[in-house]
């Protein structure tokens, strides 16, 4: 993660780039003496992460916050603790009071990187585009059902519509993290969350019985049990 620190306290500001160049998952983009300068930084600048102190002169972490300056993480590091509420009002992901020890910084920092990961994975797994004839189709994850094979064409049934695409499996399986929708045979891909019943070696969806092969057997009551199904036997 690449965070910033905006602290007007010489010492403060040493110690906290400190603590990040001890953190393995972090890296210091930059550090500013005041919310001017920092402002002037991430109007051109992404920060996954920002250290932010609330006493900064003219304009303050607080004020940093509420005009929407920044967007990435906040984690506030103050000697004042009744600013705690104001910060948890406006989505700060942590609180520092100093001083603070390199171990409830930490803490902070992995609950930033948690979100971080957390976030990124929701956003990967909301939808995808497909070609279809000559345009790009946006397809959401959650409206899948399942997808057919025919011949050179896989046809993704949704709870909307039905796409025909030249997509390969291989392609859609790289595309698409297997916890939600994954292959069960050679020519059908299902979506877990959208199976009504498994009976033996076929699975129902929407009253369509979809078989489930030899070759993807084992993976497939893996990601089953996994997703806290239990399989019949």
């Amino acid at each position: 993660m690449n965070c910033i620190i905006i602290e007007d306290e010489p010492l403060a500001m040493e110690r906290t780039a400190a603590y990040v160049q001890k953190t393995s998952f972090l890296d210091l983009s930059a550090a500013f003496s005041n919310g001017a300068a920092a402002l002037a930084f991430l109007r051109l600048h992404q920060a996954d992460l920002v250290f932010l102190d609330i006493h900064l002169g003219e304009l303050s972490g607080i004020r940093l916050l509420e005009a929407g300056a920044i967007s990435g993480q906040v984690i506030l590091t103050t000697a004042y603790p009744e600013y705690a509420l104001k910060g948890f009002d406006l989505k700060v992901t942590d609180y520092l009071l100093k001083p603070f020890t390199y171990q409830r910084f930490l803490q902070a920092a992995e609950r930033a990187q948690s979100h971080l990961v957390n976030t990124t994975t929701a956003e990967e797994e909301t939808f995808i585009f497909i070609k279809t004839e000559h345009r790009l189709e946006k397809i959401f994850l959650h409206e899948i059902l399942y997808i057919e094979g025919m011949r050179d064409y896989r046809k993704i049934h949704t709870i909307r519509k039905k796409i025909m695409t030249l997509k390969t499996f291989t392609d859609l399986e790289k595309e698409i993290p297997p916890k939600l929708i994954c292959r069960i045979h050679k020519s059908y891909m299902v979506a877990l969350a959208k199976i009504d019943a498994i009976e033996k070696d076929r699975v129902k969806i929407n009253n369509i019985c979809i078989p489930v092969s030899e070759t993807y057997k084992k993976e497939f009551f893996a990601l089953v049990n996994a997703s806290g199904k239990a399989y019949p036997g």
